[in-house]
């Protein structure tokens, strides 16, 4: 006797392949749409100006508002002045629109895992038995090895950026809904019990006292969920997506080692630019609640 739990799974995923095809149509459209709207805006604007939108972004989030002061140079300066050395380092190489679609990516990617992933964890918070069952099913999907979406991605959403989104929404999702849920529950009790006592609504001791307090934690899950579709982009490549995880592709299957450094040397620049970036996001909610 043997237990062959892969061939029900495949035989789910063709039954769906072939009575939901409008369904996946229509999620491959607008995953499609979403992405080309992102790309759109940032290859529409001079390179330049794209460099210096980023470079102000990651001066203000360390320097807290400390716009010209020591303190805050010495908060953001730096990583200001790596963020326009990384990226003018890009464009100089050539892959400025590689890096772009890269960015198109991985922002399609983590807004619409955000999207699913934060309401999921809010809603395991405020009921328990909804996250004993959430807990397991996030297990299987971090644990579970990447490269294995990719397979039914491809049946489902043929090749292309979207099978690439949605395998790399499926691997960076757990985060957003574990440290949501974390968060909310850290909330002090008391301070829950306080706010119901002054008669508080079930919405209003959400979003004006459980989710404010909780920001910096669920803004570390935002954190993460970026970082992991980073690090998806080449795994992504394999189906099709484009971006600087292509050229890495390319340059292992033509053994070309200064293609895959410079490519690979891309994505290193710009993991540490969005990490900087949303770490500071947390670091600056985080300051708000001290104040």
């Amino acid at each position: 006797m043997s237990i062959e739990p892969g061939k029900y799974v495949e035989k789910g995923v063709e039954w769906l392949s072939t009575n939901a095809s409008g369904f996946f149509d229509a999620i491959t459209a607008g995953i499609g749409g979403v992405v080309t709207g992102i790309e759109t805006v940032f290859t529409i604007l001079p390179f330049w100006l794209v460099i210096l939108l980023l470079a102000a972004l990651s001066y203000y989030l360390p320097a807290r508002g400390q716009l010209f002061t020591k303190k805050g140079w010495k908060a953001g300066g730096g990583m200001a002045i790596f963020t326009v050395v990384g990226l003018f380092l890009l464009y100089a190489m050539g892959y400025w629109e590689q890096t772009m679609q890269t960015i198109a990516l991985i922002l399609a990617s983590a807004i619409i895992a955000l999207a699913i992933g934060i309401p999921l964890g809010i809603y395991s918070a405020r009921n328990d038995r909804a996250e004993q069952i959430i807990r397991p099913i996030l297990d299987f999907m971090q644990t579970m090895p990447a490269f294995v979406y990719l397979i039914p991605a491809i049946i489902l959403f043929s090749v292309g950026d979207v099978p690439g989104v949605v395998a790399t929404i499926v691997f960076a999702l757990p985060p957003a809904v574990r440290l949501t849920n974390l968060g909310i529950r850290n909330v002090p009790k008391d301070v829950v019990e306080a706010s119901r006592a002054f008669g508080s609504t079930k919405r209003q001791l959400l979003y004006k006292v459980q989710l404010p307090l909780a920001m910096t934690t669920i803004l570390a899950g935002v954190n993460q969920v970026i970082m992991l579709s980073l690090s998806m982009v080449v795994i992504a490549s394999m189906v099709g997506a484009g971006g600087l995880g292509q050229e890495v592709y390319k340059g292992i299957l033509q053994a070309d080692i200064a293609l895959g450094f410079e490519a690979g040397l891309g994505i290193v620049i710009l993991a540490i630019i969005l990490d900087r970036i949303t770490q500071n996001l947390g670091m600056g909610s985080k300051m708000n609640q001290e104040n």
